[in-house]
């Protein structure tokens, strides 16, 4: 057998296979199968690596697609195990060609043509321009999401209402992201420094998942998440949220890598607390089952994964579940439409400025 310089070796080596994660992956908790969880997906990598398993193993090909990315294993192994990375690297090896999925290969090629993003301000108006009221010293520039200024455009119209001193930079591209989770990591990396050349300043985003990855190419410094940047820049909501003349009760659903990414999960919780009654909902740090283009990769394990958190949401008596990426945003508000819930899904910035109102 030789070994194959597929992975970074010490990333690989610094598993000990202690099995801590076993209990934070969501897989592994739908079937009890040790292949199913990071330790065991850890092995596979370990048998690809050194040509114990080939590169068309099935159960190769259906672990590395069946795994969510969503990191929980992280915040829970002691050895500090870099496992979002392995996945990339694991997937830019698996997934080359037709091995991608081919709604994740119509994704990337739409998002890599900025003048195809920019199309979609001629039917939903997101916002755009200069900072409207007395800038800080440095320049803050709000990024646009490539699927929420599409579906979502709402979001950043809010941001700029809680913060005019936000610009909007024209001639946005892709961050990457989306590339890296899906087999091309060196593409992903190289949308996030151009993206980042192109944002002056501080760079604010309203999508975890998007906000997690460009910190990492460009600069933990430079990225703020919607929740970060209103706290740090002394954001006071005014008003509350109110439904029949009382206040609202709202609950958060974390995005997964901004909370286990980049340990993002006071900011949000303390601005919802701020004009409404906040419910902390059971399992509002677990995985959504949205996870990138996971749900229509894989539509029937996603939402296997989300049914027992809709299950949650509606024992919880809610009014308003409040996320923190787009792509959250539409699986919940899929799931909760399904069941004809009487529950409202809205992003962050959407329900600070309903306070407003």
């Amino acid at each position: 057998m030789t070994e194959r310089p597929i992975f970074d070796k010490d990333l690989l080596d610094r598993c000990i296979s202690c099995g801590f994660c076993l209990p934070a992956c969501p897989t592994y908790a739908m079937t009890g199968k040790e292949t199913s969880s990071p330790r065991g997906r850890i092995t596979l990598m370990r048998a690809l690596e050194t040509g114990r398993l080939d590169d068309d193993d099935p159960t190769l090909a259906e672990e590395s697609s069946f795994c969510l990315g969503c990191r929980a294993c992280e915040t829970v192994c002691p050895a500090g195990v870099q496992y979002g990375s392995l996945l990339e690297q694991w997937r830019d090896h698996q997934w080359q060609g037709r091995r991608r999925p081919w709604i994740a290969r119509v994704l990337m090629a739409v998002v890599s043509r900025p003048a195809l993003l920019r199309l979609q301000r001629l039917v939903r108006r997101h916002a755009s321009g200069p900072a409207r009221a007395a800038a800080p010293e440095a320049p803050v520039s709000l990024m646009l999401g490539c699927v929420e200024r599409g579906l979502y455009p709402g979001v950043s119209r809010a941001v700029r209402r809680l913060r005019p001193e936000v610009s909007v930079p024209a001639g946005q591209g892709c961050c990457g992201a989306l590339h890296a989770h899906n087999g091309d990591s060196e593409g992903g990396a190289r949308l996030a420094r151009e993206l980042g050349g192109r944002l002056p300043g501080t760079i604010v985003t309203t999508a975890g998942g998007c906000a997690a990855h460009l910190a990492h190419h460009v600069g933990r410094d430079r990225v703020k998440e919607l929740s970060e940047y209103l706290t740090e820049a002394g954001y006071e909501p005014a008003g509350q949220v109110t439904v029949d003349g009382r206040r609202a009760r709202a609950a958060l659903q974390d995005s997964c890598h901004l909370r286990n990414g980049l340990g993002v999960t006071r900011p949000p919780r303390e601005l919802i607390a701020a004009v409404a009654d906040y419910v902390e909902l059971p399992g509002a740090g677990d995985c959504c089952g949205a996870a990138g283009t996971y749900a229509m990769v894989r539509p029937a394990d996603s939402r296997a994964v989300l049914d027992p958190k809709l299950d949650a949401i509606e024992a919880a008596d809610l009014d308003y579940l409040v996320t923190v990426n787009p792509g959250c945003l539409r699986q919940l508000q899929q799931g909760l439409r399904r069941r004809r819930s009487r529950v409202k899904v809205v992003h962050l910035a959407e329900f600070l400025a309903l306070a407003g109102d």
